[in-house]
């Protein structure tokens, strides 16, 4: 099972970046996360430009999409919502032909220093979702706040109890996409 990953922050040392590269390490046997790593080339989006060509990274973003059997987003939280690059790939992904989004399993995450962990901008990811049909998992959930305290310098995840919860929500997202895909 090939899942893709999508940190939504574009920081070198993104706690949502490090949750994603954890996530693959939990994830079952059989399961794989692949992370998206072009997002910083995607354009603001501009419906002027649609008109002219699909961007590069937008349009390898769609196929990444369409190829994975699910995905995974770790969304920071920038000022109670999702990050603007994060929102600017979804609505770029949103105006290409062959909706890449629907029907699709969709895992929803985050990671944050605050202490709610990402809670308001995965309600805002899982509202967007609902009109483009994504297949969003509902529970479990899992809200990473503190994140400073732990991810280590490298980013690697040091916190045993946050390890735990992640594997046990790769179970459920790869069962999700099982079900659903």
């Amino acid at each position: 099972m090939n899942l893709l990953g999508i940190a939504g922050s574009l920081r070198a040392g993104s706690f949502n970046a490090s949750l994603i590269r954890a996530a693959g390490a939990a994830a079952p046997d059989g399961a794989g996360v692949t992370p998206f790593d072009r997002l910083g080339e995607i354009p603001p989006y501009n419906d002027d430009e649609k008109q002219k060509a699909i961007p590069d990274a937008v349009a390898a973003l769609a196929e990444d999409i369409r190829a994975a059997d699910g995905l995974l987003i770790s969304t920071p939280e920038y000022n109670y919502g999702v990050s603007g690059v994060l929102k600017n790939a979804i609505d770029w992904i949103s105006r290409v032909p062959d909706q890449p989004f629907k029907n699709k399993p969709i895992g929803v995450m985050g990671a944050a220093m605050g202490g709610l962990g990402t809670a308001r901008a995965q309600y805002d990811l899982r509202r967007s979702f609902i009109f483009l049909e994504g297949l969003v998992m509902n529970r479990p959930e899992i809200f990473v706040g503190a994140a400073h305290t732990k991810f280590d310098e490298n980013g690697a995840l040091t916190d045993a109890a946050t390890r735990d919860i992640l594997t046990d929500y790769m179970k459920a997202l790869t069962a999700w996409i099982e079900r659903v895909g």
